[in-house]
């Protein structure tokens, strides 16, 4: 009787992870902002990014704390409520977000000059766009 409750356990706790992972494997993890720019600002917030976001995650990427990065711009509207600008950091998997604050706070140093110039930034940024959502994302790949 213990053998087949071990054998019912074994089962229920194996077999629906093998099943769960069946049609997709998993993939790197994205950090993706969606941004909403005020109206006469995306110059002004596209230079912001080239300035100081670019050569941030350059750095990062050179450090192998990110594997890659994109900016996409949409090109429809659904709304006025809508965003215009998306910004997607690409990490190698879950464990490279550890202890990725202390690793990140850095390369903030190293580029923007500290805490204090980079919290100018962002208050700079503020006047400028509006962060509609920031989400953590994995990759799947379907098989």
């Amino acid at each position: 009787m213990k053998k087949l409750y071990r054998l019912l356990a074994f089962v229920c706790l194996v077999v629906p992870g093998i099943w769960a992972q069946e049609h997709y494997t998993e993939g790197p993890v994205w950090r993706v902002q969606l941004i909403r720019v005020k109206p006469p600002q995306m110059d002004a917030y596209l230079s912001s990014l080239r300035q100081s976001t670019k050569p941030f995650i350059e750095e990062e990427k050179k450090q192998g704390l990110v594997t890659d990065y994109k900016i996409f711009l949409k090109q429809t509207k659904n709304g006025p409520e809508d965003w215009d600008i998306c910004v997607a950091v690409q990490y190698k998997n879950w464990a490279a977000l550890d202890g990725a604050m202390a690793k990140t706070e850095a390369v903030r140093d190293q580029i923007l000059g500290g805490k204090a110039q980079a919290q100018s930034l962002g208050e700079k940024r503020a006047e400028i766009r509006e962060i509609i959502s920031s989400e953590l994302l994995q990759e799947t790949v379907l098989k």
